[in-house]
């Protein structure tokens, strides 16, 4: 599922009750979140709002989490307009 689409089934993601962890932490914990039930597929514009962060602060992030999580694989999808970045539980 899009992270662009949202249904009334889906958990909404805290920001403030995660704004004591680090912009990493509470990144690789949005992701967690909702890679739980298989892939997603995002724009870091469309989440930053839900998560609390710029979506440059994403992107940038994006970039590191993508070799150090583990709880998630992230992967470069494509690029158009923005960069699409896919994640699945690892």
């Amino acid at each position: 599922m899009s992270a662009t689409q949202s249904t009334q089934d889906e958990e909404t993601f805290d920001a403030e009750s995660h704004e004591d962890l680090s912009k990493e932490d509470r990144l690789r914990a949005y992701l967690a979140q909702k890679a739980e039930d298989g892939e997603m597929y995002f724009k870091s514009k469309f989440i930053a709002d839900e998560v609390g962060l710029s979506p440059k602060e994403i992107g940038a992030l994006m970039v590191k989490l993508k070799d150090s999580a583990t709880e998630v694989e992230i992967e470069k999808w494509s690029y158009t307009s923005a960069t699409t970045w896919r994640v699945e539980p690892a």
